[in-house]
């Protein structure tokens, strides 16, 4: 491998310079990808060139990338590789390719890399459920590089070109901006996309189909364009013109929108969603569908937080899932008001506890590591939104949005752990708040209360007593409305009683803060609303 000389100061800049999304410990931080890809009608196999912009960020005789290799019909299988227009010598295993030759610390290098073969995954071609052909990404967590030669880790990121050459009949979407679209004889067409902005490998994306396409606006200045087959046309652009309306609130609530436009796609994805940057993909059936508002909700807030704010290891996935959860429950109690977002919060509050009866795990799960799709649980979703929503009643509105903003701000382009966020909300609301991540993040379970409420020896005041059921007692505000008077109530012990009139009416959270399981029982005649 050729090493490219560079100027004693620009080495010690790369050297000092702070790596903003990289693998830690790597040897290797991918600076761009560019991809040109040939798909055909005739058949399934993809043909691919890659031109990887590597910087070394230490000295070594080798490296590699990750890439399936052919087996069984399928996989890839890599023809040459090259710097500088010169062979370098490279070899395949099962899911990498090792590319040989010396790169000095510092060194910047640009590896071309040629192959072939029919996608075992993450590139799924296939026919829509209208019979038609089509070809779309579906990385996540890490599947890119069943098709596309990578660091297939969400901790790296690098810009990104796509140049996808089709049969002229299809429309092409991707990541970024088209930047050239043109026929190339044969029937054939060469669609160019370019994105400027650092994007994991489990975000990259192409959607190549027969699609209607639609501009249902441009809020702040982004333009979002619509993605459905024909046959859905009318449906579709009706459905998923709402992205209007998402967009510029979350741009207003979280900070500037890391990309140029924003597409929503009607595809073949195995998700609901898939939050690709910049190209977000639906489920086929999506088009019409009564949730789609709240899934697209969902979708775009992971603009923010998963994809350009992203997380640095799978066990923080609830730094995308549930952020996305709970910016959708806002979202929904902006638009249709407070009693949305106290709905909403009881039904994620039953689907944690529920899930919490099958998995005493915590919400940052390190275990998974071999089982990355088990991750997608009540944990990192509602949980995670629970944990957020708890937050912002901690610390106040004013304190959590600034901490979100700030938190954003620091993480767009990079990628961050539970930690890096709860710093962040710290310096926001000059709190410690390493307890309350403890409790809610590292410790398994919630709080399961015993709520008793006797009449006293004089009968006319009352004992209410509450006991928590679980094996370690953990420490909360519970908000209790007894006899019409509203009290916040401080519970760190494994009993708390409380001193009250007369049982008449209790309600226990009435205003759904409280991520925990409620037994209450009480004199006769007493009243418990549930």
């Amino acid at each position: 491998m050729k090493h490219r000389s560079l100027t004693s100061l620009f080495a010690i800049l790369l050297l000092t310079t702070v790596v903003k999304a990289q693998v830690p410990g790597s040897a290797i931080d991918v600076q761009h990808y560019t991809y040109q890809l040939q798909l055909s009608d005739a058949n399934d196999e993809i043909k691919g060139d890659a031109a990887i912009s590597i910087k070394f960020l230490k000295a070594v005789s080798s490296f590699k990338l990750d890439l399936v290799k052919q087996n069984a019909g399928k996989g890839m299988l890599v023809s040459s590789v090259k710097e500088d227009g010169k062979e370098v010598k490279f070899s395949q295993e099962n899911e990498s390719l090792i590319i040989d030759g010396a790169a000095k610390a510092a060194s910047i290098h640009t590896i071309n890399i040629s192959y072939s073969g029919i996608p075992a995954d993450g590139l799924i071609i296939s026919a829509n459920k209208f019979g038609h052909r089509t070809f779309f990404g579906d990385n996540w967590p890490n599947r890119a590089h069943n098709w596309l030669p990578c660091v297939d880790d969400p901790a790296d990121k690098a810009s990104l070109e796509f140049i996808i050459t089709a049969p002229a009949h299809y429309q092409v979407v991707a990541n970024g901006i088209k930047i050239d679209e043109k026929a190339i004889g044969n029937d054939l067409k060469t669609t160019h996309f370019k994105e400027t902005a650092q994007l994991a490998s489990k975000i990259f994306v192409i959607g190549v189909a027969d699609f209607a396409i639609d501009n249902p606006g441009t809020p702040d200045g982004i333009p979002v364009y619509t993605y459905v087959f024909p046959e859905n046309k009318e449906v579709g652009f009706k459905s998923y013109s709402v992205a209007k309306e998402i967009l510029p609130f979350y741009i207003s609530k979280f900070g500037p929108y890391a990309y140029k436009k924003l597409a929503n796609v009607q595809s073949k994805t195995r998700y609901g969603g898939l939050e690709n940057a910049s190209a977000i993909f639906y489920f086929e059936n999506s088009v019409g569908d009564k949730g789609i508002e709240e899934l697209m909700a969902h979708e775009i807030a992971h603009q923010w937080f998963g994809d350009a704010a992203g997380e640095d290891n799978f066990c923080d996935l609830w730094l995308s899932e549930g952020f996305a959860t709970y910016m959708t429950n806002y979202y929904l109690e902006n638009k249709y008001g407070p009693d949305t977002l106290k709905k909403r919060m009881r039904k994620d509050r039953v689907t944690v506890l529920n899930f919490e009866r099958r998995s005493k795990t915590p919400v940052v799960d390190t275990t998974k590591k071999n089982n990355l799709m088990a991750l997608l649980n009540a944990n990192s979703y509602q949980k995670g939104g629970w944990v957020l929503h708890m937050l912002r009643n901690k610390i106040g509105d004013n304190n959590f949005w600034k901490g979100i903003r700030a938190y954003y701000a620091k993480y767009n382009g990079g990628n961050a752990g539970t930690d890096d966020f709860r710093r962040v909300m710290e310096q926001a609301s000059g709190d410690d708040l390493k307890p309350f991540f403890k409790q809610w993040l590292f410790t398994p379970g919630t709080p399961n209360l015993d709520i008793q409420w006797v009449v006293g020896e004089d009968g006319n005041s009352g004992n209410l007593t509450i006991t928590q059921q679980q094996a370690t007692p953990f420490v909360f505000n519970i908000d209790l409305v007894i006899n019409g008077q509203q009290r916040s109530v401080p519970v760190s012990e494994k009993v708390t009683k409380i001193k009250t009139g007369k049982p008449g009416s209790l309600s226990v959270d009435p205003d759904v803060k409280l991520l925990g399981s409620f037994a209450v029982t009480g004199p006769p005649g007493f009243t418990y609303p549930r």
